[in-house]
């Protein structure tokens, strides 16, 4: 048979791959290839696997585990120089916190207003006061310290020298009236001789005459709140748009909320009754003391009319002290002085929170020299010790606050 010979096809060539690219590190100055084992260096491969599962090289084929070829993870240095990781944005940082700062303040703030407003007492009703005088231009608080005792302890009535009559009495009276000429406290000794007039028991519905000679004190104790409104309106002539009262316990409970109230006594003096006892100067007067000292009028040669002046005062330090933002942003103050004195501050219907921070707001710019503070005028003495009020001046005061104009009325006690 024939040979025939075939041509010799020469072999094929594997299509070139691209190299890998591997890292390289740098050992003691030598390049060092991590795909160069020490088996293909020497020739020999002792088959010992490094036992490498998880977290080391992965081998060539994309498993796991240690064996021949494994290489380590990729890795990407950072070239010199190069740009390193972004900046903070702190604008949109201090927006944002500024943001979540806001929402926060604003439901404390709505949360506070919502449980202080639960806490008020509204609880006395002017609309039942009949025949009132127009509205003026100001507005006008009747500020009433009683010396009611309630939810009073037998041992807290001595400490504060309160004793043990039933029922509540005025112990002050003074018409504030806010305006934007200036503000004026006007304090009424309980003492005035007045004209109660006619009224409907606010319990009974009965209809009642009027009384003239009475004490302005007295119609208090007769009918309450809504016939004190009343008697006051009929013998100023001026309009009452809110009520505003508070008994012992509350007055010394707030004082002590806050800390105390810082007065500066000019003239010491004691009195028994009260229990005041104080030295000339610069104090700080807790609850029991500032009790004593809007009380006391026996220790005074003008009694009444000298207590009404110490009662105007101590009312403004005392706003002065607690309208302030250290009182009104720290919850460790706010919230035991609105607790103390909301639940036992008496006021009318229509009051809101609102309203009595501004009555607050206005005893504190009279101590700050926004105002003026004064005894209504007095023109001499009448029968039973009372005081009778000079009428005239009255009438012009009246005029002044109902048509917001600069009080220049002055009182001669």
């Amino acid at each position: 048979m024939r040979h025939v010979q075939r041509p010799q096809v020469p072999p094929q060539q594997p299509y070139p791959q691209a190299p890998q690219q591997q890292p390289q590190y740098d050992r003691g100055g030598q390049d060092y290839n991590p795909n160069f084992t020490q088996a293909q260096a020497s020739g020999y491969d002792s088959g010992y696997s490094t036992g490498q599962v998880y977290g080391g090289p992965q081998d060539a084929g994309g498993g796991r585990g240690g064996g021949h070829g494994s290489v380590p993870p990729q890795y990407s240095p950072r070239p010199a120089g190069g740009p390193g990781p972004a900046a903070p944005d702190w604008r949109r940082r201090i927006k944002v916190g500024s943001a979540v700062l806001l929402v926060g303040v604003l439901a404390w703030g709505v949360g506070t207003y919502a449980w202080a407003s639960s806490q008020m007492r509204n609880e006395v009703d002017l609309a039942k006061v009949i025949e009132r005088p127009a509205e003026g231009d100001c507005t006008t608080y009747l500020i009433v310290g009683s010396d009611s005792r309630e939810g009073m302890s037998a041992e807290e009535k001595k400490k504060l020298h309160t004793g043990s009559a039933e029922g509540k009495r005025t112990d002050s009276m003074m018409i504030l009236a806010a305006c934007s000429s200036g503000n004026t406290m006007i304090s009424l000794p309980r003492d005035s001789w007045v004209t109660i007039p006619s009224f409907v028991g606010s319990e009974s519905g009965k209809q009642y005459g009027p009384r003239g000679g009475s004490k302005l004190n007295a119609a208090y104790a007769m009918d309450g709140p809504e016939l004190l409104v009343r008697t006051v309106e009929y013998n100023t002539g001026l309009r009452i748009d809110h009520y505003a009262e508070i008994g012992f316990a509350g007055f010394a409970n707030i004082v002590d909320a806050l800390g105390g109230v810082e007065m500066n006594i000019e003239k010491g003096f004691k009195d028994k009754k009260s229990g005041a006892d104080f030295q000339a100067g610069q104090q700080t007067l807790n609850g029991e003391q500032a009790l004593a000292f809007v009380r006391t009028r026996y220790a005074f040669a003008e009694s009444d009319l000298a207590r009404t002046k110490n009662q105007q005062k101590f009312l403004s330090a005392l706003a002065n002290q607690a309208a302030t933002p250290g009182t009104i942003l720290n919850p460790f103050t706010l919230y035991p002085t609105l607790g103390a004195g909301l639940d036992t501050l008496i006021v009318d219907k229509d009051m809101s929170l609102y309203d009595l921070a501004k009555m607050f707001f206005a005893m504190k710019g009279i101590s700050g020299g926004d105002g003026k503070s004064m005894n209504i005028p007095i023109s001499g003495s009448a029968p039973q010790g009372s005081l009778k009020w000079d009428m005239p001046k009255v009438k012009q005061l009246v005029k002044e606050i109902q048509n917001d104009e600069p009080v220049t009325v002055t009182s001669n006690r």
